[in-house]
């Protein structure tokens, strides 16, 4: 059975065909966050700190460590996100010991990731594309990690699906070249918005099954691509990931955490509910007053999407005895979830070729 094996110190987080289904939180990435990137412009890593405990408490099994931040004092990326993809990781793994992904188009920052993690991360990422190729698999080597292949290459992302297929074969092959096993190579087949192509679910289940059956490699994506422009998206997430899980998909780089309602909403409703003449107690605090109108939570928690995997797992055999599901469901009653440094231990110090 195709194993990849992703370690922090004192963590081992296994992809697997036959293991629960891999988590990969998605929220330490600056793309699209202008406060986020602001902040770390200025030096300041308060809400990385905060995502990255978040996302261990929600039941994230690996933290992506994305660094990707145009500063406006210096736009050249090769000069300045190596030394912060440093700090971000070395923060990370002092404030939880989950294993992480280093995700970076700058090859520079991925080898300082690779430096400053602790244990055998994974790499996020390599593609089809031949310089991309001749840059990243010598990293893969080096370091003794295993890899995300994603299936574009030079002429982009193709909407066949066969194409895409022959993209993730060619990385396998290539990356053999260089003496990196195909469990090392965990592939990305692209999921695309189903909103925009009403076949996409169909696609990526059946590359899923073809590149287990083929190649025998571990998948993953970026889960929510699929519901991309559509309402109710946790809706749309709720059923594919159990779908893409039950097509073999084995990981996904996704947020586990339901973001906390925030000020501005609770006003807004508050002032709704007084206009519609509904009188409130004066001792009502915001968490009974945003659970009463179903408005979710003042506290992060884990989001629906983990309880729709770790349904899923129970169902596939891949949860013994039900014990994961039965204490994830006890933490959802008490609102005190288990610790992040609790789990399977293994792995050690990086392994280098």
């Amino acid at each position: 059975m195709t194993r990849t094996v992703v370690e922090s110190k004192t963590r081992t987080a296994t992809l697997g065909f036959d293991e629960p289904f891999c988590v990969i939180g998605e929220r330490i990435n600056p793309t699209g966050r202008k406060k986020l990137a602001a902040e770390l412009e200025a030096g300041d890593f308060s809400t990385v700190e905060k995502d990255a405990l978040a996302q261990a408490a929600a039941g994230a099994a690996i933290l992506d460590i994305n660094a990707g931040v145009v500063y406006n004092s210096n736009p050249n990326p090769n000069e300045t996100e190596p030394p912060l993809m440093r700090q971000i990781v070395e923060l990370v793994q002092g404030l939880v010991d989950l294993p992480l992904c280093i995700d970076s188009s700058v090859p520079g920052a991925l080898e300082a990731g690779l430096e400053a993690a602790e244990g055998r991360p994974l790499l996020n990422s390599v593609t089809g594309e031949e310089d991309r190729l001749e840059l990243v698999l010598p990293l893969v080597k080096k370091y003794n990690v295993p890899v995300v292949a994603i299936s574009n290459d030079d002429t982009g992302i193709s909407e066949d699906p066969d194409v895409r297929f022959a993209v993730a074969k060619k990385i396998v092959e290539r990356a053999a070249d260089f003496g990196i096993p195909a469990h090392d190579i965990v592939v990305d087949p692209l999921v695309m918005p189903i909103g925009a192509m009403a076949t996409a679910g169909q696609q990526v289940f059946a590359l899923v099954r073809r590149l287990r059956e083929e190649l025998g490699v571990n998948t993953t994506c970026g889960a929510s691509n699929i519901s991309f422009g559509l309402p109710n998206r946790h809706g749309i997430n709720n059923a594919f990931l159990p779908m893409a899980m039950g097509a073999g998909m084995t990981s996904a780089i996704m947020n586990p955490v339901a973001l906390p309602v925030t000020q501005t909403k609770i006003a807004a409703k508050k002032a709704e509910v007084a206009a519609a003449g509904i009188i409130l107690p004066d001792d009502l605090d915001d968490e009974t007053f945003v659970t009463l109108f179903g408005m979710g939570s003042t506290r992060s928690k884990p989001g629906s999407e983990m309880a729709a995997i770790r349904a899923a797992n129970l169902l596939m055999n891949q949860d013994p005895h039900g014990g994961a599901w039965i204490a994830f469901n006890k933490e959802a009653e008490t609102g005190e979830p288990t610790a992040a440094r609790g789990g399977r231990r293994g792995g050690g110090r990086r392994r280098r070729a």
